[in-house]
């Protein structure tokens, strides 16, 4: 409602029940889960270097290509900290997952967009998870479509604004 997250306040009630306190959820985490904490958040620095560097290159490239930017707001999604069953070590985890997650995300609709840009072909080995984008580019080998086609996918960049 009005942008922000609202429940019924009975559900709010029932959400703070079933809440596990820190002390409790601690003792019942796995040793292994806590001792690799430390390296799970240390990932925090390289991808917040990415994300900065994903918008200084935006910031710079894409206008001179004239590919529409991507909206960082729409990949990184944080929102589960709302949720009133969760205790602060998993509102942290919820936030550093949809971060994390969201980041990637956008990452690669940031480099598939400068693929279209540079090179839309498709390559000749299979790939194992494929870009949105990637389903329409040209065929590997179709040398005689290759240059009529390119100009037609940097058209399209600059219409796109997701």
């Amino acid at each position: 409602k009005d942008g922000k997250i609202r429940f019924a306040e009975e559900i709010e009630e029932a959400q703070r029940k079933m809440k596990q306190n820190v002390l409790r959820w601690l003792l019942d985490s796995r040793p292994r889960n806590l001792l690799s904490a430390p390296v799970i958040y240390a990932m925090v620095v390289p991808l917040a270097v990415l994300d900065l560097g994903l918008w200084i290159y935006q910031s710079i490239c894409f206008p001179l290509y004239r590919i529409g930017k991507v909206n960082r707001g729409a990949y990184i999604i944080i929102d589960r900290h709302h949720l009133k069953h969760l205790n602060l070590f998993e509102k942290l985890n919820c936030v550093y997952c949809g971060y994390a997650n969201g980041l990637i995300a956008y990452a690669r609709e940031v480099a598939s967009r400068t693929e279209q840009y540079w090179c839309p072909i498709k390559h000749a080995g299979k790939i194992l998870d494929r870009h949105s984008r990637y389903y329409n580019f040209i065929d590997y080998g179709d040398a005689e479509n290759y240059r009529a086609r390119v100009r037609e996918y940097r058209e399209q960049l600059n219409r796109d604004t997701l």
